[in-house]
């Protein structure tokens, strides 16, 4: 229980009491240790607090579940956790998950963590680094100073402010105690006089000068989460030349562009440490360029890239150059860059490049040395708008928007910052920058808070935030004096800043103008030898004394450097012309992720290819590559025998065997989910050996069964009438943690890590036909129904949110699309039935992974292998194929297909194979 002292703690949100929260925890007084920490924070107000409340919360509900106090930890779940799912749906459903194991130490993640008293000292230790980098409490953990006075002060003010209040107020009161309210005596005498208003007690100062005076600041804490800050080198790559620009990629998140002095730029893979493509600078066309371009070319044909960069949703690349050019590039991953567009944009050096959505396309912004900025349309070239009003070369450009309204910055070399609107030409505001040379600005990755940072031709470098109004909210400490190159700086998560200056990486606080940290990465950074010299001076050749002045670009910077989206990598050039890769805890994790599973993404990744028709680059359509062309010129084949095919049975132990009407592969293309007739599910899963390095489905290695440790299978509800009849269905989660299945009975939701029920639900009539999980959120499923309607119904609250009419037959297949908010369905109302070429009816059918090919099992057990465009049958396979036993049941009522680089099909009677096509014209192929 509080004390007096820690609840005017609480509730003051003056003093965090460290001792006493600790004590707290110690004791598991978890509802006082949440209420302590409401009087200072909430979970919404930053990382910082979410982290803190998440833990403690988390710790409470290990706590119940230690106990087998199942009720209680389900209380914990929906009240208190519940709130994360918001922000991590991936770690609640593991959470709840727990619910479902005997011992919660089961979860390989969690099989370290020890009893009470250890797992609280264990969890207090990261709670209070937590708190001490709070920006919210870190300045309230030591005690505030009073001045001697402010407690006579206070009790000054609290008995007059009484008195005042008194029904009968004594012009001479007497006060006895502080512990019951003041109250004067009704008075004896009705002549007396009423005091003045303003009355005050007697021999009491109501005022007293020091009592205002501000309390002083604790200094603030220096010291950042190892898992905050990328300080740690984890690769370094070597380019070969200057990096000059550095951007990630926005999706995928540890793919590297660097552009260099000498006009090159490459495309790096940084968890491998692989250059994934490298371009020397050329002229895709010089006879569709200016005339001055050509002159400068034949003058010095020298090319260096001033900035490079991914379009915001990383479908192209733009790269601007020092001579008047601007080339964007088409990106698919695994492929050759392509080239896009070529733009004359500039006269002189172009010396920034930015994308926007001004007209909700994609637009080009670039601006140069001929005072212009210029807007382009990404997908023709076609120019959009020129912006003129700056005196002096434009040095950046800075896109932003607020709701509708889509606006930029722009700053130029003789300290100007402007503000551009695009429904009209003219610069809405402008503002001094500090230093008065090279200046680049940047928002927070929320879009609220506006950065700049330049470098004055004296050297001194200034990093400020920027209000809205246009002058500078706060200046951040700590930079070099006289630097000798244009200081470069990043923005990452809506709370780091960081430049490279003075053979340091320098980190600050967006709420602290001291430097939070430093890094030297290891040495090796560089930093500029060259003298800046102004715009205005004269390039002077004196041969006779050999003296030359030379004019260098202000666009030049040491080091370069650039957050990944997440901020969990940091790319910094070198000196060496390399570039080092620093991460924090999260960034390590995930390239070492990336290092044990690097053959498999290759492999997987190696069939992606797509080339995007050159003359129709807006709509980015991908041309269908030659290995496909190759499919296109197959003659109709037929498989008959075993020679042509490599087949594997799936090992079944188990008495529970029936006919297979439903398979599915697992999303990681590692397992294979079988649903019998007789309602039971059955996995296999392939090891991952020296014979299968992989991990993925082949028919080389069999797979295992897996079955669950208690024996009792999974199971759906069967209808009770003619349930062999019955039409089954079954969908897998994103991370193949759930799986939700049907056979004619009730819905049942499955675990599929410990192979449990979870529960049912969808009482019939009528059946479900179809089943499909929400992309991004397993709660929500999409159920077809017999009856022809669609329900989209969430599974936590056991509701139906939307019903969908449409179709005049039961629904046959359902699809959520990964990206768009849209909901594909089939049904019966019309079928595909490909008798020209099959006389079966066709009893399952799916695309190839790459939606190339169609695979079609029949009832009398042919496959067929058709175009997915033309639906023309390319390959058909017997029965006889892979049917070795006259004894076997010769219908086929399932197939599938595997995820990864090659197409492998899947196929059944009473057991599920494996294939593996040899016949010649398919095995390039499949």
């Amino acid at each position: 229980m509080s004390t007096p002292n820690e609840m005017l703690e609480q509730e003051s949100g003056f003093y965090f009491n460290m001792k006493h929260f600790e004590d707290l925890v110690q004791a598991g007084e978890w509802d006082e240790v949440d209420r302590y920490l409401g009087g200072f924070t909430t979970v919404e107000d930053n990382r910082h607090s979410m982290k803190i409340f998440f833990e403690i919360r988390k710790q409470k509900y290990l706590e119940a579940l230690d106990r087998h106090d199942r009720t209680k930890a389900v209380d914990i779940l929906m009240k208190d956790l519940k709130v994360f799912e918001t922000y991590n749906q991936e770690l609640f459903q593991e959470l709840t998950m727990l619910l479902s194991l005997e011992n919660f130490r089961q979860n390989e993640q969690l099989s370290q963590h020890g009893d009470t008293k250890s797992a609280r000292t264990t969890m207090l230790m990261e709670v209070k680094e937590l708190i001490k980098a709070n920006p919210l409490i870190r300045d309230k953990l030591t005690f505030p100073t009073f001045n001697d006075s402010r407690l006579r002060a206070l009790i000054n003010q609290s008995l007059n402010w009484q008195h005042h209040l008194c029904k009968n107020p004594h012009p001479n009161p007497e006060i006895k105690t502080l512990f019951t309210d003041h109250s004067c005596a009704a008075p004896t005498n009705e002549t007396r006089a009423p005091p003045p208003a303003n009355a005050q007690l007697v021999g009491i100062d109501h005022q007293i000068a020091n009592s205002e005076r501000p309390m002083k600041k604790m200094k603030t804490s220096q010291v950042a989460e190892v898992y905050d800050i990328p300080k740690t080198v984890v690769r370094t790559l070597n380019q070969g030349s200057n990096v000059m620009s550095l951007d990630f990629h926005p999706i995928h998140t540890t793919i590297l562009l660097v552009g260099t002095n000498v006009g090159d730029i490459g495309v790096w893979e940084v968890g491998s440490g692989e250059r994934l493509t490298h371009k020397k600078f050329k002229v895709w066309d010089i006879t569709t360029c200016s005339l001055p371009f050509q002159a400068s070319l034949t003058n010095d044909a020298t090319v260096s890239v001033n900035r490079c960069l991914w379009s915001p949703e990383g479908s192209i690349l733009g790269v601007a150059f020092s001579k008047h050019l601007v080339q964007i590039y088409a990106f698919n991953l695994n492929e050759e860059l392509r080239q896009h567009l070529e733009i004359d944009a500039h006269i002189g050096s172009v010396n920034d490049i930015a994308f926007s959505y001004p007209k909700k396309t994609l637009s080009i912004i670039t601006c140069g040395d001929d005072k212009a900025i210029k807007v382009w349309d990404a997908s023709t070239g076609q120019k959009q708008y020129t912006f003129e009003g700056h005196e002096a070369p434009v040095y950046s450009v800075c896109p932003h928007f607020n709701g509708s309204i889509h606006f930029f910055f722009s700053t130029s070399t003789d300290d100007k910052i402007k503000a551009w609107s695009y429904d009209g030409l003219r610069s809405r505001v402008a503002y001094e920058a500090p230093g008065h040379w090279c200046t680049t600005m940047a928002y927070s990755a929320d879009g609220t808070r506006l950065f700049s940072c330049g470098t004055s031709k004296d050297g001194d470098s200034h990093l400020v935030e920027w209000n809205e109004t246009g002058t500078i909210k706060q200046t951040y400490n700590g930079f070099r004096k006289h630097s000798l190159g244009v200081v470069q700086f990043d923005t990452t998560r809506n709370r780091f800043l960081v430049a490279g200056d003075e053979f340091q990486i320098k980190f600050w606080d967006m709420d602290n103008t001291d430097i939070l940290t430093t890094t030297d990465a290891n040495g090796g950074l560089p930093v500029s030898s060259l003298i800046y010299v102004s715009f205005s001076c004269i390039f002077l050749a004196i041969q006779t004394l050999s003296l030359y002045a030379i004019l260098i670009s202000p666009c030049q910077a040491f080091p370069q450097l650039r957050f990944q989206k997440d901020g969990s990598l940091l790319a910094v050039t070198t000196s060496d012309n390399g570039i080092k890769i620093l991460a924090n805890a999260d960034g390590q994790r995930v390239l070492r992720m990336l290092e044990v599973s690097r053959s498999v993404s290759k492999q997987s990744n190696s069939n992606v290819k797509a080339v995007v028709d050159s003359t129709k680059a807006a709509d980015v359509k991908p041309r269908i590559p030659e290995e496909t062309e190759r499919i296109r010129s197959w003659k109709l084949t037929g498989i008959v025998n075993v020679g042509h095919l490599k087949t594997l049975r799936l090992p079944d132990s188990t008495s529970a065997v029936s006919k297979v009407v439903r398979l599915i592969y697992t999303n990681s293309g590692c397992s294979l989910l079988a649903l019998g007739s007789n309602a039971v599910h059955k996995l296999w899963q392939w090891p991952c050996d020296e014979r299968n390095p992989s991990g993925k489905s082949t028919a080389s290695v069999a797979p295992q069964l897996r079955q669950p440790p208690n024996g009792i299978l999974m199971t759906n509800e069967r209808s009770d009438n003619n349930p062999e009849e019955a039409t089954a269905c079954i969908a897998l989660s994103k991370n193949d943690s759930y799986a939700t299945s049907a056979s004619g009975g009730k819905v049942s939701l499955l675990n599929m890590r410990n192979f449990k029920v979870i529960t049912t639900f969808m009482p019939t009539p009528p059946a479900a036909t179809s089943l499909a999980f929400h992309p991004e959120d397993n709660n929500m499923i999409a159920a077809g129904m017999e009856d022809s309607s669609i329900l989209i119904y969430n599974i936590q609250i056991d509701e139906v949110k939307i019903k969908l009419k449409g179709h005049q037959k039961k629904i046959t297949g359902l699809a959520f699309s990964p990206s768009l908010n849209v909901l594909v369905s089939a049904g019966a109302d019309a079928q595909w039935s490909p008798k020209d070429t099959l006389s079966a009816s066709v009893s399952s059918a799916t695309f190839s992974c790459d939606s190339l090919l169609v695979y079609a099992a029949f009832v009398d057990g042919a496959v067929g292998i058709f175009e997915a465009d033309s639906l023309r049958l390319h390959c058909q396979i017997a029965p006889s194929a892979y049917i070795s036993s006259p004894g076997d049941e010769q219908r086929c009522y399932s197939c599938g297909r595997a995820t990864g680089r090659r197409l492998k099909m899947k196929t059944c009677s009473a057991f599920p194979e494996q294939w593996d096509l040899h016949q010649p014209p398919l095995r390039h192929r499949l």
